[in-house]
Parts: structure tokens; sequence; C-alpha cells
């Protein structure tokens, strides 16, 4: 038998005790021994991999060194130093290290495969100026759709159509439109449109002299005959060498939703290896309700009935996400899917208003870091529904942060100001089931923004008037 990996885990002196109590049962549970190095710093986001460099005594045998994430530098540094010995930062509280190590694990399994295909609708493109049709094109693609899709207006016909395609396909973009008028579909795919939405008896001639891909739909999805209608239509497209996929149309809630969902796969048993596609809006726009966890349930939908493009619209504000929450969802469901395994812990982008998990350390773990800190600095930390401020002389908490702040005599303004910011995050993650870290942004998935910390700012405004 191999021997086992030998793992140094670098901490500073204030969290020593917790990473002491968290080590050996990891240790125990992963498989490896383990030794500590206690760094001669209080805080270990004090820390920089210029200043490990001088101070590191990795014991003989180490083959790893997990350092905290928040050290700052360059870990080349620290390779370059010790070349035999592998260096990674480990996550930001040491109380993730359980999860550090089996998100480790599955760093050989790969992640991030899909095969539905994002269509993004610009609803209205016609009524857009050149430059900010471009721009909202060019946004969409970086949330990740694969295809813009031109919504049309009926009624106002879009006499520059051909050039707005011919501009999006300049810049690369793949093109689909979404009108009923024959004239305006031909201008669009003479440009470069690729794909047309939609077909059905009213227009289904005129598919023949696109020479584009099409949606099918039905004439009317709700008839009882809906299923027989579009078999019927799509031999006939088929016969005359258009490609095509097919729409059943997704109805909202209360207006025939379930029955919707059961034509999805009504229509995947009658044919079986159909192209389809879903428009998703009428659930993700009619439905008052974050989107993220609409969109994803209809992706995961999707993946298992072999639905392979959907289109998606951002036009209410509660949806104005949808595309990226789609790209997400899409790997997702498919890791999920086809390895079967649950759609959790793999993939926490998703998860905005709450986070995957609080960390509780509780008032004695919390009193015992209280007695550890010698200076005047206040550490926050946030839960059980009381925000937490201390330092070498108080120990105070509340539910209340003005309250709380009231007790804590602060007078230097800038010092007042930043303590004010951080106590509003901490009370927003006890409104929320949100994690608090002091220094850092609360997580909002996908949509997080990260924070330059309060002490980062501060050297760097000291270097500029250096």
């Amino acid at each position: 038998m191999p021997d086992r990996e030998h793992i140094l885990f670098v901490t500073g002196k204030l969290a020593a005790p917790s990473l002491e109590q968290v080590v050996p049962s990891l240790a125990n549970t992963v498989g490896f021994e383990a030794s500590i190095q206690i760094a001669k710093i209080s805080v270990a986001s004090l820390m920089t991999t210029d200043w490990l460099v001088s101070k590191l005594a990795p014991p003989a045998g180490t083959s790893r060194v997990i350092f905290p994430g928040l050290c700052r530098g360059d870990i080349e540094k620290l390779r370059e130093a010790f070349p035999s010995i592998q260096f990674e930062r480990g996550p930001n509280d040491l109380l993730d290290l359980p999860d550090h190590f089996q998100e480790s694990s599955r760093k050989d399994s790969p992640y991030g495969a899909h095969d539905i295909e994002i269509l993004s609708e610009i609803n209205h493109a016609n009524r857009l100026t050149s430059d900010a049709l471009l721009r909202e094109a060019k946004r969409l693609i970086q949330c990740g759709a694969d295809v813009i899709d031109l919504g049309c207006t009926p009624g106002e016909p879009w006499k520059e159509i051909e050039g707005a395609v011919r501009m999006l396909r300049a810049d690369g973009i793949r093109v689909s439109v979404d009108s009923f008028d024959p004239d305006e579909v031909a201008a669009a795919t003479r440009a470069g449109a690729e794909l047309v939405l939609s077909v059905n008896s009213s227009n289904i001639d005129h598919a023949c002299d696109w020479g584009v891909e099409v949606v099918l739909i039905p004439d009317d999805h709700q008839a009882d005959a809906w299923l027989d209608q579009v078999i019927c239509q799509s031999e006939f497209l088929k016969t005359q060498g258009v490609r095509h996929r097919i729409d059943p149309i997704l109805d909202p809630i209360g207006f025939g939703f379930a029955k919707s969902m059961g034509r999805c796969l009504d229509l995947r048993r009658a044919l079986p290896h159909a192209e389809m596609m879903l428009g998703i809006g009428n659930l993700t726009e009619l439905t008052e309700v974050d989107s993220a966890g609409v969109n994803a349930v209809l992706i995961g939908f999707c993946q298992e009935v072999g639905i392979r493009s959907i289109l998606t619209t951002e036009v209410i504000n509660w949806a104005r996400s949808s595309t990226a929450e789609i790209d997400v969802a899409r790997r997702l469901m498919h890791h999920a899917v086809t390895l079967r395994r649950l759609p959790k812990h793999r993939d926490s982008r998703l998860v905005m208003l709450r986070d995957p998990k609080i960390h509780v350390r509780g008032e004695e773990e919390l009193r015992r870091l209280q007695k550890e800190i010698r200076d005047p600095n206040y550490r926050l930390f946030a839960e059980r529904g009381l925000i937490h401020a201390l330092n070498s002389d108080q120990f105070e908490s509340d539910s209340d942060p003005f309250d709380l702040f009231d007790r804590l005599g602060v007078e230097d303004p800038s010092h007042a100001f930043y303590l004010g910011w951080e106590m509003m995050k901490a009370s927003l993650a006890l409104q929320l089931g949100k994690d608090y870290t002091q220094d850092r942004a609360l997580r909002w998935g996908f949509l997080t923004r990260e924070e330059i910390s309060h002490r980062d700012k501060s050297s760097s405004k000291r270097d500029r008037q250096e």
C-alpha cells in the first residue's frame, strides 16, 4: 500500500484552534497525514505569499501545502521556492475545508458540457437603433446565448431587417428571425438568418423558399388533433427537404401549463427522434417569481425529454438574467441526467437569494476567539439572528445594527462608515439566510460582484500617496 499523502495546513494564530479541530477528522475521513504550521501572525488574511516564502517550514515528506484562501500574492513564488511541493489556496473560511476536498476530488470529473442550444429573443428588435441592437445582441451572447432571435412586431413592417441581420452576422453572431411575415423572413434569411420562428399551415408553403431551418408549431396547440396535424406537417417538410424542429407550445400557469408539459411528452413518444424546441417565456415572464429556479427546472425537464433548444426572453425585471441562468442550468442538468446524479453539490451559481451553507461558530467559539485578539480592530460575525462585534476589549451582540454601533464608541468617520457598510451586509445576510464574512462580498451566485476589502483599498491608497 503506498504511503499516504502528507498535507501541511498553514494558518494564523486566531484560527489555529478551530483548524486543529477540523483537520484530524478530515484527515481520517479523506485519508492523508496532516500537520499544521501556525504562522506568527494573528489573522491569516494578513499573510502574503512573499511573507510565506521566508516563514514556511514544511516537515519532511510534505507533498502538499494548503494555505488560507485570503492570503494575497502570487502562488508561483511558493512553487519556485519549494519545487517538490504542491501549493494550493484553501477556502476563505476554514470551515469549508471538507467541501474544498470534495471539490478537489471532482476535478478529474468533467463538468460543463451541454447539448441544449439557447435562443435569446430581442423583443421588438425593429424598434431599436442599429447600435442598440448590436449592443444588446453582444450582451446576450456574453451571457451564454448561442443564437440571437430577432423578435419582429406584427403590424410594423421592418424594412431594415436585412441590414440588421447582415450587421449581426458580420460580427459573428448567429441569428434567427421571429415573424410570420413572409417578406420579412425572406429578407432576413437572404442576409444570413439561419432559423425561422415559426411556421404552421398559414405560411408553411413559404418554408420551401427560404432555404433554412424552421420551427414548426401547431395551428391550435390546445385542439385535440394538434399532434396528428403536426406529424402530417412534419412529414410534408421532410419531403420538401426542409430541416425543422417542433415547438409544442408551453402555456402559462392557469391556462394549460400542465397539459402543455404533457404535449411535450406526447410529441416525444410519437416522434422519438424529432428535433424539439420549447419557448419558455410563457412561464418565466408570466409567473411573478425569480426566474432562476423556474429556468433550472424547465431545463432539467428539457434535458430528460431530449428538447435540445429553448427560446428565452428577458423583458420583465424578474427574468432579466434568464439567459445566464439557463447557461448555468444546462450544464448542471446535463451533468445530472447523463451521469444520473442529483443536481446538487456540483454547481451553486444558481443559489442566489440564500447560500448553500451558513457557517455557525457559536458563542463559545466567538468568546474564545475574542480572548485571543490583541488589537482594537473589530471582528464582525452574523449568526443566529445576531450581529457580533468583538475586539481586544469588547464583545457586543445585537439584532439591531444601530443599537450595536452605539455601544462600540467609534468616533473616526472613516472607520464608522466601514463598520456601517459591514453591518449592513451582516444584517442583510441574517435577513435572507446568507453567510457573512467580514471584508467579503455577500454571495449572489453567478451575480456576485467581488469586493476589494477595506484593508486592501487602504493599502492601495497609501501606495499611491507614497
